[in-house]
């Protein structure tokens, strides 16, 4: 058995007339990730992660904000695509680990929401996902409200065949 772990970085501007999605569903509020895509920063991040634990590059390098046929495409396609291209190199997801920072709006109770979709894209069973949030205490960029950003650890398995 071979375990490689990865970790990714994402960051988008937040601004009004954009929705907001994160880990995989829309969030209500007064501002939305600008993106080329539909600028889900967890599950950037966590493509990143995965990405990076197989030496593949990273989210744009597949997915390059310059292709129109991508222009709005939602997140969770990506997270999909990512999966298959993991997959093709033999790994699976062991388990992945996450945490966005947002000053407003409080996630706590929408959390749960975001594990279970995102296990339920890539397949998961309850309890690979964990996510987390955390604001910056009203500092940076984060604080003022003018971004969002993730980050996420994976660990990826690959089995060995046994001959």
């Amino acid at each position: 058995m071979s375990i490689r772990v990865g970790i990714g970085y994402d960051v988008h501007q937040l601004a009004k007339g954009h929705k907001f999605w994160l880990g995989g569903i829309e969030i209500n509020h007064t501002k939305g990730s600008v993106g080329h895509s539909d600028g889900d920063v967890l599950i950037h991040a966590i493509c990143d992660a995965m990405l990076g634990a197989v030496a593949m590059r990273d989210i744009g390098f597949h997915f390059p904000d310059t292709d129109p046929n991508l222009k709005g495409v939602d997140s969770k396609v990506l997270l999909k695509r990512v999966q298959l291209l993991i997959s093709d190199k033999g790994y699976g997801i062991g388990n992945i680990d996450s945490t966005i920072c947002l000053q407003n709006p409080k996630l706590k109770n929408i959390i749960p929401e975001m594990q279970r979709t995102l296990e339920q894209i890539l397949g998961l069973p309850g309890g690979t996902v964990s996510v987390k949030a955390s604001t910056t205490e009203s500092l940076g960029f984060v604080g003022r409200e003018e971004g969002v950003s993730a980050y996420a650890v994976v660990m990826l398995i690959k089995e060995t065949k046994h001959e």
